[in-house]
């Protein structure tokens, strides 16, 4: 398990909506599409949320079958989140695991298995408290 506390600093550029993401020594955008009145010159607040969870989700699994030795080849997510507006009983992320190589059913199953325990998934399906000061 990770002891090491995970942190970013987000800067709001001079463009509008882009935003500057600095987080252990890397560096992304964010923004918002033109037709919300963004740059288009990075990945959409909610892309990068999915983006966190599939490629956590594929790291995690990667990394079980390389302790367990299984076969596994390659693995695709697809991700979708519910409209901003269909939020309020609760937010509904879609994710569709396709696992790639000479996998048996069991091994399947087990890397299913293991695709909710990432650290990601954990985050966003326990309950969450944002202290903003």
């Amino acid at each position: 398990m990770n002891k090491k506390q995970i942190t970013a600093v987000v800067e709001l550029d001079q463009s509008r909506y882009k935003t500057k993401i600095f987080a252990d020594g890397h560096f992304i955008y964010a923004d918002e599409p033109e037709y919300l009145g963004g740059t288009n010159e990075g990945m959409a607040p909610g892309a990068l949320l999915l983006a966190s969870l599939g490629s956590c989700t594929a790291i995690t699994v990667r990394m079980y079958a390389d302790r367990k030795q299984i076969p596994l080849t390659g693995l695709t997510i697809h991700l979708a989140i519910c409209a901003e507006d269909e939020m309020n009983d609760g937010t509904v992320i879609e994710r569709k695991i396709e696992l790639h190589g000479d996998l048996d059913e069991e091994q399947r199953k087990r890397l299913m298995i293991i695709a909710d325990k990432c650290p990601i998934h954990k985050i966003l399906t326990h309950p969450i408290k944002i202290i903003s000061n």
